[in-house]
């Protein structure tokens, strides 16, 4: 049942991502980095007050890792802000959709947190496929490769003369590990 729910949930988003931004992959990364965001720092601080709630010190590495995560997600909005500039109805999108999943969310999290990261996990699978499919229209040149931002280039200590195309691959490298630590804090609280 978890395990479709995530499922389900993970379809849903994927189903409006699609409809408001097709394949306009800068924008839409955009759109969904700052939604992206909320799940590591809800768990962080979910985590923080938990540790705080039970005067335990045994959340730290966790509440590290999700806090680190959402700051990771942070960066790479301001990395695709330097490839595409939202427009307004992108910018009302994002404070909606950002307070209605963080509200979603946090339920999610304290009520059944073994679904949340594994919901979190299929989200990053999915966004390692549309990174991808981003690789491929810039590799079929349907969309331009320009230089990549200064901010990525310093991040990933990537060469001066970086593209796009070495950003996107650094960032989905990122949303691959993502995935791979929310599934497997899934798995630990649902066994």
């Amino acid at each position: 049942m978890s395990d479709r729910f995530a499922r389900s949930m993970t379809w849903f988003f994927k189903t409006i991502a699609d409809l408001f931004f097709a394949k306009r992959y800068g924008h839409r990364a955009v759109v969904l980095e700052t939604v992206a965001a909320v799940p590591g720092m809800v768990a962080g601080m979910w985590s923080h007050f938990e540790s705080l709630r039970t005067l335990e010190r045994g959340h730290g590495t966790k509440i590290h890792t999700m806090l680190s995560e959402a700051e990771n997600e942070r960066k790479h909005l301001i990395f695709f802000l330097h490839i595409s500039k939202p427009t307004l109805l992108e910018r009302i999108i994002i404070v909606i959709a950002q307070i209605v999943f963080t509200l979603f969310y946090l339920f999610m999290y304290i009520f059944f947190r073994g679904t949340a990261h594994r919901m979190v996990g299929y989200f990053e699978d999915e966004a390692v496929n549309s990174y991808t499919n981003y690789l491929a229209i810039i590799d079929n040149k349907q969309v331009p490769n320009p230089p990549a931002p200064k901010i990525a280039i310093e991040y990933y200590g990537l060469r001066e003369d970086a593209r796009l195309r070495e950003m996107v691959l650094c960032v989905r490298e990122d949303e691959k590990q993502h995935a791979k630590v929310n599934h497997e804090y899934a798995d630990s609280i649902l066994e």
